[in-house]
């Protein structure tokens, strides 16, 4: 068949979905001007209908799939708008992988946008990896682990089941200034993985100070209202940081003179290494640090 033709045949049928759907939603908005107990009743009626043909084209389905010819066919006929709607009103077929991790991605959007940064989708590939890429305040964020886990990870879980890996890409760095946010945009206000460490006014403006969270030695930096966290270690032997020289934002190891700026964490001497980052959330002239579980 033609491709003109295939595709006018395609949006007639999307047209005749839209105006079967619009059917049955006009008489939904009826049912809802009924008494509550008539209302009862249709949802049930409602429910029983839904189930009945949901185990008729489940066992159509399955008697299909075992011919591999009527498989083909079957998959070629699920492309029509009307039948794919209908089978995946019931559960019965999902949209392709890469439309819903679209849909994930779009769903966090508002809140990444909130605070300047955004997600890009890189590389879908099947069967379970997903690569995305972290822009704008989110890229190169200390915070961005806990963003592409708690938020950037758990939409596209939740929209394909199917995806185990989540891998973040690294892009190349705008030369223009990108606000940071030491906070993640899902790190919420009531999250207890958050322990208050200190007030913000204990921290000197452009030093480092350090502070215990449990059994281990945190490493404070505070830039005005921004303050960033790091384990008090080198990333080079592990070394204590806290009594290196602190210049322009920049800490450098007092043993073995690594550099390593306080903003992220990057290390300026061996770029393939950093410090180890811990969100922080200020609030109420408070500090508190993201705990490492």
């Amino acid at each position: 068949m033609p491709a003109a033709a295939s595709n006018s045949i395609h949006d007639n049928a999307a047209q005749q979905l839209a105006v079967l759907a619009g059917d049955v939603a006009a008489l939904e908005a009826i049912g809802l001007a009924w008494p509550p107990e008539q209302q009862a009743i249709l949802e049930r009626f409602k429910l029983a209908i839904e189930a009945l043909h949901r185990e008729a084209l489940l066992r159509l389905v399955r008697g299909l799939r075992e011919d591999p010819a009527a498989a083909l066919r079957l998959r070629d006929v699920a492309q029509d708008p009307i039948v794919f709607g209908v089978l995946r009103l019931h559960g019965l077929v999902r949209d392709p992988l890469e439309t819903r991790v679209r849909a994930a991605l779009i769903s966090v959007e508002p809140m990444l946008a909130q605070h300047g940064g955004g997600v890009e989708l890189v590389a879908v590939k099947p069967p379970d990896t997903v690569e995305v890429r972290l822009t704008g305040a989110c890229q190169g964020c200390p915070a961005s682990g806990q963003t592409l886990s708690e938020g950037v990870e758990r939409a596209i879980k939740e929209h394909a089941p199917e995806i185990v890996r989540v891998l973040q890409v690294r892009g190349p760095t705008s030369a223009k200034t990108i606000p940071l946010h030491f906070v993640s945009p899902f790190a919420r206000e009531s999250d207890a993985g958050f322990i208050d460490i200190c007030a913000l006014d204990e921290l000197s403006l452009g030093q480092v100070h350090t502070r215990k969270l449990g059994d281990r030695e945190m490493l404070l930096y505070r830039d005005h209202d921004q303050v960033s966290c790091f384990d008090n270690s080198c990333a080079h032997m592990g070394m204590p940081l806290d009594s290196g020289a602190v210049a322009d934002g920049v800490i450098e190891c007092p043993y073995h003179a690594f550099k390593y700026r306080l903003d992220t964490g990057e290390c300026l001497t061996v770029p393939e290494v950093q410090l180890v980052v811990h969100a922080v959330r200020v609030r109420d002239g408070r500090v508190a640090v993201k705990s490492a579980g």
